[in-house]
């Protein structure tokens, strides 16, 4: 199952986060984000665990608790939706007005 993991402290790294999550079964993979600009946790991250009992148990009792400082979520990962390269939300049409047009 894989596990989204919020609200991370900036500080935490890959082997924290996999510590926490060995507590209740075998881990497959840690992945915490980076700002690919920054190069900084974005603050989330995400675990993989192959015994969906394991996992479900790690969710239980590690959402809303504290790490590093902070207080974290953890679910069930959503898969995201696909996203498109077609743009999106609509674009400006000027709100009928004629300002700036030229015929």
């Amino acid at each position: 199952m894989n596990i989204f993991v919020a609200k991370l402290s900036y500080d935490t790294q890959e082997p924290d986060l996999r510590l926490a999550f060995e507590e209740f079964g075998a881990v497959d993979s840690v992945k915490i984000i980076i700002d690919k600009f920054t190069g900084n946790s974005k603050g989330f991250g995400f675990v993989e665990m192959p015994n969906d009992d394991d996992a479900r148990n790690a969710i239980n009792a590690l959402n809303d608790s504290e790490m590093d400082g902070r207080t974290i979520v953890v679910k069930k990962a959503e898969p995201r939706e696909r996203r498109d390269n077609r743009g999106g939300g609509g674009g400006y049409r000027g709100g009928g007005n004629d300002y700036g047009r030229r015929y």
